[in-house]
């Protein structure tokens, strides 16, 4: 309806017309006089708010608003009567029948002048779903807001424009911990590409990641190299792709910074690498030249008698047991890439089998399995028994059980390890047993860790050592 329409004016339609008109119409049609009573509501107010139009016609509109909105309708409504040539629109809550709370929104018109309207005329409609959608909007904005400013994980947003053949990168915003952990902010980057932040090379890199996740459509997770700074270079990064209709329109990246663990992983693959050249050159240069000195020793203690002949085979046969050790401790520290399900059960049967344990009992306390390299973790358990019997005695008890929601713990009754020894017993060449190696406890961490387990010593239950191994959730109980 027009603002200078009355129901009476029209040269081709009656004021039967118009009142069909609106009271056809999807809005809500009502007049209000100067405090605010209802004159007139059109039969829309049924299907928008559950009333019959004799149940509002006579009673003040504020009693069916929101007592929060009520002083926001009244302005609205005095703005209108002071300033009759401006309409007004305003959105309050109005009581359904129902007793629950619809938003309307109403344009006010002043038409006091108007003979037949002699009033306010408010056109409403029903825009519920509208705010109940501004709201959840809201509120996973402020969320969004707080995520980004909390986690302490670096997050970027990145601008995805698709024209034609050609795809165009922009950073959007960074995050705070971003900001902090590299120097660059948001005003720094926004709106440039990545080119242009990290010049060509570095930009071109982390395109390629970009181009791969658009192209993927999915989520992707990647390690790549960023030099931003002397401890942020190394970067473990998950890209998600935002698809709007079909298309990418943003790529939202969370990004960690693993410069620590790779150069210690760099670290710990020279020291391998120079370990296991160590121990190529004892398993080919030492083993051969041992083995026949051990022949001709085990020869000559059949044919002649002599009290140097027993330290002789003794000496010999320690030394094959360090070139055993070392071979082991160079070739069984690498980083575990595959796993299987272990019973508990099986594996410490099988080494408990192959140890020589005299008198000595086993107790396996909890039945489990989990993943890891059955073959490795012989080493692991094998060397805790024999350490075990060394340093407990012959009839000594090893138990082996669950420890925590995820880890293993293996203890005996022996004498058990002085708090200031502990740190030291994993050090290559330590031992306190007579014609020990030293290498036992050392093999037994690095293997643990080859896992991405933790490993620990502490008191036993009756006394004695208790190791302890921690598991990644990876690599926690099947």
């Amino acid at each position: 309806m027009e603002d200078d329409t009355t129901l009476e004016e029209s040269d081709n339609h009656g004021p039967d017309w118009y009142r069909a008109l609106v009271e056809e119409t999807n809005d809500l049609t009502t007049v209000v006089d100067t405090d605010g009573r209802i004159t007139y509501v059109s039969p829309a107010v049924t299907r928008i708010l559950g009333y019959d139009p004799d149940e509002v016609v006579g009673h003040e509109g504020f009693e069916f608003v929101h007592p929060e909105d009520r002083e926001r309708n009244a302005d609205a409504l005095e703005t209108v009567l002071s300033n009759p040539s401006e309409p007004e629109t305003v959105e309050v809550r109005f009581r359904h029948a129902d007793g629950s709370w619809r938003w309307i929104e109403a344009t006010m018109r002043n038409r006091l002048d108007d003979s037949v309207i002699d009033g306010i005329l408010l056109s409403s409609r029903d825009i519920t779903e509208r705010k109940e959608y501004q709201l959840e909007a809201r509120e996973l904005a402020e969320e969004y807001e707080a995520l980004l400013n909390s986690v302490e994980d670096a997050i970027f947003l990145i601008d995805v424009e698709e024209n034609r053949d050609r795809v165009r990168f922009e950073f959007e915003r960074l995050s705070p911990s971003y900001e902090r952990q590299t120097g660059i902010t948001t005003e720094d980057v926004q709106g440039r590409t990545p080119r242009a932040v990290f010049g060509e090379e570095q930009g071109a890199e982390l395109e390629a990641n970009y181009h791969r996740c658009v192209n993927a459509g999915e989520p992707i997770s990647y390690q790549e190299e960023l030099r931003v700074g002397e401890g942020a270079r190394f970067w473990q990064t998950n890209l998600a792709p935002v698809v709007s209709d079909g298309e990418t329109t943003r790529l939202v990246g969370v990004t960690r910074n693993v410069t620590e663990r790779v150069e210690r992983e760099r670290q710990l693959r020279r020291q391998n690498e120079r370990l296991e050249e160590f121990a190529s050159v004892i398993s080919h240069d030492l083993r051969n030249p041992l083995n026949v000195a051990q022949g001709r020793a085990t020869l000559l203690a059949e044919r002649a008698e002599s009290d140097h002949l027993d330290p002789l085979l003794q000496a010999l046969d320690r030394m094959e047991a360090i070139v055993e050790d070392t071979l082991t401790l160079a070739r069984q520290g690498d980083s575990i890439t595959e796993t299987e399900s272990v019973s508990l059960i099986d594996l410490v049967g099988k080494c408990w089998g192959t140890v020589d344990t005299d008198d000595a009992v086993i107790e396996i306390i909890d039945e489990m399995t989990f993943q890891g390299d059955p073959n490795r973790l012989r080493h692991v358990f094998e060397n805790l028994f024999r350490n075990a019997v060394e340093h407990g005695g012959s009839d000594v008890t090893v138990r082996v059980g669950r420890h925590d929601e995820r880890g293993i713990y293996v203890e005996d009754d022996g004498p058990g390890i002085p708090v200031e020894e502990r740190d030291e017993v994993f050090e290559p060449g330590h031992s306190s047993a007579r014609g020990g190696t030293g290498f036992g406890l050392t093999i037994v961490k690095r293997i643990v860790e080859a896992h991405g387990w933790e490993l620990s010593v502490t008191d036993g239950t009756d006394g004695g050592a208790r190791f302890e191994f921690e598991m990644s959730p990876q690599g926690g109980f099947a």
